[in-house]
């Protein structure tokens, strides 16, 4: 695995991050205006993976609202899967909500995307329900999936062994 480089989503990455969506999500992904939306809202955090050459492999969203973040989006590029990438920025989203004090994390997650889900559960979110017909492009059901307080010992603890136990890349933060 190569170094890569952890930074706060700016405007001027927008045009990167839509490229990959739509590589993602071909037929229903986000503007580029949803993205700008976003960047302009106080309450969203983004945040992208560049690889070695700077090029944008990965990236998340969350809202913070009081106590509860959202994760709005995760996308990593099909070529980095299987890297980790997507569990490094779980644990730059969950340092976050630790500095601005967050209890619990929801989200929503296709109920086919059996990789996302399992990654998830590895993280101790659980599902608490379900969204019918929640997805535009076919109507799949969404399941929506929630944490336990991050700061019980439970999820501190699993949370601390993830980053003990992630491979060693060599992450940059800025």
């Amino acid at each position: 695995m190569q170094n890569v480089k952890i930074i706060r989503m700016t405007n001027k990455d927008v045009d990167e991050v839509f490229e990959l969506e739509k590589l993602i999500h071909p037929e229903h992904h986000w503007s580029k205006n949803s993205f700008y939306n976003e960047l302009a809202n106080n309450l969203a955090l983004y945040f992208i993976i560049q690889n070695e050459a700077g090029k944008i492999i990965a990236y998340i969203g969350f809202w913070q609202i009081f106590e509860e973040a959202h994760i709005t989006t995760l996308a990593v590029h099909p070529d980095y899967r299987g890297l980790q990438l997507a569990q490094i920025l779980l644990i730059k989203m969950l340092e976050e909500c630790y500095k601005n004090m967050v209890k619990y994390i929801t989200l929503e997650v296709r109920e086919s995307n059996y990789p996302a889900i399992s990654l998830y559960e590895k993280f101790l979110f659980e599902s608490i329900g379900m969204r019918k017909n929640y997805y535009q492009d076919n109507n799949e059901n969404a399941l929506i999936m929630f944490t336990q307080n991050i700061w019980y010992d439970k999820f501190k603890n699993n949370f601390n062994s993830i980053k003990e136990n992630i491979n060693k890349v060599l992450i940059t933060y800025d």
